[in-house]
């Protein structure tokens, strides 16, 4: 089977197609024949050497993907051939607290990910993808969805009537846009792009920023929610935006830490997160069952994802550079051809 690898010294041009043996399922194990594969930032970093934790060894490439069962093994119970699948993010990581499943390990490095034409995964790692999606439309939903889901529903406990800031148009953000809309509460992006700012409030966005207008954008979100602050906040800019996501917050408020787009260096005042009685957490995607009951949502509620492109799966080096662009608006898909 032919599969897309980092390799050592990383970078673009160290990206390699090659072929490798395909995998035979062990005991629990389902041999998944992937059809559409998704793109996220942090698959930029992974293929160019610079995510922290990174493996130092070749692996395949992309933690988000969709197919269908091809294979079992013996004592598998939860899948049979022929249904279609989503694996998880994280793989070991089932229910419960991150820090309580010694035993997980994310696709695409450090395992193996989802950019080949099979996949082998426990069957403890792998979700039924939610009826009507078409295969690129679930592949998108492992990482970006989920910890959208997580930080909202799951860990904010997200009703109806609560404002909530969003950062950008990346992934996370539309994914979060929608799932905040379908529990009814108000949504205020951010984006240095008025045009995506458009679409944004055609989405259903309450309240618009273009923070490079607005350098002091805390005070337009204030003034959006006449004084009060909003509930949720979705930071993904990094310890240069945080301040201002703090100063955003009603008390008790929620900071959900996603990413950090705009560096990894700045000053944090603790005071803030005290006088706010913030609630600051990081929120690193989620597990299998939080999974499960987004797509039961997904399902009930007949969300769809928001697609920018779809590639052809061996052009994954225009993909990742059209990601890396920061031009798209949704998510950037490969779709798997096999001979």
């Amino acid at each position: 089977m032919k599969a897309w690898q980092a390799t050592p010294p990383f970078g673009l041009a160290a990206l390699r197609l090659v072929e490798l043996p395909r995998p035979t399922p062990g005991p629990q194990q389902v041999l998944i024949r992937v059809r559409a594969a998704s793109l996220n930032y942090r698959d930029l970093e992974m293929a160019g050497g610079t995510y922290q934790g990174q493996p130092q060894h070749a692996f395949t490439l992309l933690s988000d993907g969709a197919g269908e069962v091809v294979e079992v093994g013996s004592a598998v119970t939860r899948f049979k051939p022929g249904e279609r699948v989503i694996g998880c993010f994280w793989q070991g990581w089932e229910s419960g607290r991150l820090g309580d499943a010694g035993n997980a390990l994310a696709l695409g490095g450090p395992l193996d990910g989802m950019l080949g034409e099979y996949a082998l995964l426990d069957e403890r790692g792998v979700v039924p993808c939610p009826a009507r999606l078409s295969w690129e439309e679930a592949a998108t939903l492992p990482c970006a969805a989920l910890t959208a889901w997580q930080a909202l529903v799951v860990e904010g406990q997200l009703k109806a009537g609560d404002w909530v800031l969003l950062q950008g148009s990346g992934g996370v953000s539309l994914f979060a846009l929608q799932f905040a809309l379908l529990h009814g509460a108000r949504v205020i992006v951010s984006s240095s792009q008025d045009d995506k700012l458009q679409r944004l409030q055609a989405l259903g966005a309450t309240g618009l920023i273009n923070y490079r207008r607005t350098p002091e954008w805390h005070r337009q979100v204030m003034a959006l929610t006449d004084g009060q602050g909003v509930d949720h906040v979705l930071e993904v800019g990094g310890p240069r935006s945080f301040t201002q996501s703090l100063l955003s917050l009603r008390p008790s408020g929620q900071v959900n830490v996603i990413g950090y787009l705009g560096g990894q260096q700045g000053e944090i005042n603790p005071l803030l997160i005290l006088q706010r009685n913030a609630r600051v957490r990081g929120i690193a995607v989620g597990p299998r069952q939080s999974f499960e009951s987004m797509n039961r949502a997904i399902e009930a509620s007949g969300i769809r994802p928001l697609l920018d492109s779809v590639h052809d799966w061996l052009d994954l080096p225009k993909a990742l550079t059209h990601l890396q662009s920061g031009r798209h608006f949704g998510k950037v898909v490969l779709r798997l051809g096999h001979t």
